[in-house]
């Protein structure tokens, strides 16, 4: 489809116009929001814009904001069935997204990106004083354990800041409330990719799996444990098919940074791998697929895991600790060790605190979606919204904002700084010399900020 400037006659700028279909875009900054972005967005418009003969086709557009963490094709090919072709996904930078926004009548934006990311979005998309802008809405890809207040506070001024849960919902407000900001824009939801079928166990069948996280624990002494305890319950349970799940191949990078890849570790334990242990990748639904008890420190594959109800188990060998996330899971029955797996516990969920953090084992997922979506769809029908009004602003934070959106390279009033990347025309397509220096440019600052700096990091610890 061909892309439209503002400056072009377009049925969208006439109010109550018909238009052929519902225009959503996704931008995400990693494998794991990218998932969220996308199903996200189907979730909210299914159907949102009418049922039966009055309902609209939706079209989703995949947009990657690219830096350290721009995932690969072989993450978004591992992230599963999203509804969007990941090979019609297209990389940009903050000002090109802008300037696509501004070019493309979109009506819902999707903004799956970390904190200051949402931030910079909001000051670059109010500076654009569209005519008629699209529906923002944001959230959280997980387990909110930290920075509560920065990260919701970065979120403000998104028209949808999405919870994943009652529990988070009532903690969203609060924060929002007890700073004196509007708190109208929270809405209780769940996490999108929730799914798969009810557990059955199998016979014959004995599955250990241990979700592994790109940043907890962040010291090599710490992974190193772990590691080494995960292979020696394999060595203790021979029958025992143990299983590491890992999230990314070593030189990639998702959420957050990995800087000791548990298969480096692995080659260097002592013993080697006994023959039931293997590592694995994939899309996490299809490993649930064939576990029987799911071990873990924080990850959200637990939430996963339990709303399918297989056993889960949260690990305190190194200790219950904010840091960590493990905290999270005080109240929910699954903390334990590995030396009580090893000799067969296998913990029992506490029901109130499941359905508190919005698992909805009990069947009532379906309708998790309901109240966001009838928002969404109330927005878009008021035609007209108001400008974007961001909690953080120069006058309320003028020693924080305007850092966080020249890493973006945006000026403090949300408009492009000069040299800027200037935007693609539209439907042109890049020369081959430039692609091919722009995509040394980006290896060369992935490998600067993947390979290099961890070195230097640990070479100042010495």
């Amino acid at each position: 489809m061909p892309s439209r400037t503002s400056h072009q006659a377009d049925p969208a700028d006439i109010p109550d116009a018909p238009r052929t279909a519902l225009r959503v875009a996704v931008l995400a900054d990693s494998d794991t929001r990218w998932k969220w972005g996308a199903l996200t967005a189907r979730r909210l418009t299914a159907g949102a814009a009418g049922d039966g003969q009055d309902a609209r086709p939706v079209e989703v557009s995949g947009l990657l904001l690219r830096g350290r963490a721009t995932p690969t094709p072989r993450q978004l090919a591992e992230v599963g069935e999203v509804g969007i072709d990941a090979g019609r996904v297209r990389e940009v930078t903050a000002v090109e997204f802008l300037h696509t926004v501004r070019d493309e009548a979109y009506d819902v934006l999707v903004l799956a990106l970390v904190g200051g990311g949402v931030q910079a979005m909001l000051h670059g998309l109010a500076a654009l004083d569209l005519p008629r802008r699209p529906v923002v809405v944001t959230g959280y890809v997980g387990v909110v354990y930290e920075k509560l207040a920065d990260g919701l506070l970065l979120r403000h001024g998104a028209d949808v800041v999405l919870a994943n849960s009652a529990h988070d919902a009532e903690r969203f407000r609060a924060v929002y409330e007890g700073v004196g900001a509007d708190a109208s824009a929270v809405t209780e939801a769940a996490l999108p990719f929730l799914g798969g079928a009810p557990y059955r166990p199998e016979e014959g069948r004995d599955t250990v799996v241990f979700a592994a996280q790109p940043s907890v624990p962040a010291t090599r002494a710490d992974r190193a444990y772990l590691l080494r305890r995960l292979v020696e319950h394999a060595r203790l349970h021979p029958r025992r098919e143990v299983l590491l799940k890992l999230r990314s191949k070593p030189g990639e990078h998702t959420t957050h940074v990995e800087e000791l890849p548990y298969q480096k570790l692995a080659q260097r334990l002592p013993g080697g791998l006994p023959p039931n242990f293997r590592l694995v990748y994939g899309h996490m639904g299809e490993v649930l697929d064939r576990t029987d008890l799911l071990v873990t420190v924080s990850s959200t594959a637990a939430l996963e895991s339990l709303h399918r109800r297989i056993p889960t188990a949260i690990l305190t060998d190194l200790g219950v600790r904010e840091p960590l996330g493990n905290h999270h899971f005080v109240g929910s029955g699954l903390l334990t060790s590995w030396d009580r797996l090893d000799g067969g516990t296998r913990p029992r969920p506490d029901q109130e605190w499941v359905a508190a953090q919005g698992v909805a084992a009990d069947g009532s997922y379906g309708t998790a979606y309901d109240t966001a979506r009838a928002k969404v769809t109330a927005l878009l029908a008021a035609g007209e919204l108001p400008p974007l009004a961001p909690y953080y602003t120069p006058a309320t934070a003028p020693g924080y904002l305007p850092g966080i959106l020249r890493r973006h390279h945006l000026a403090p009033d949300g408009t492009p700084l000069p040299g800027a990347a200037a935007p693609q025309e539209p439907g042109r397509v890049r020369g081959a010399v430039r692609e091919t220096v722009r995509n040394a440019a980006r290896g060369a600052y992935r490998h600067g900020v993947q390979r290099v700096a961890p070195v230097i990091r640990r070479m100042g610890e010495l």
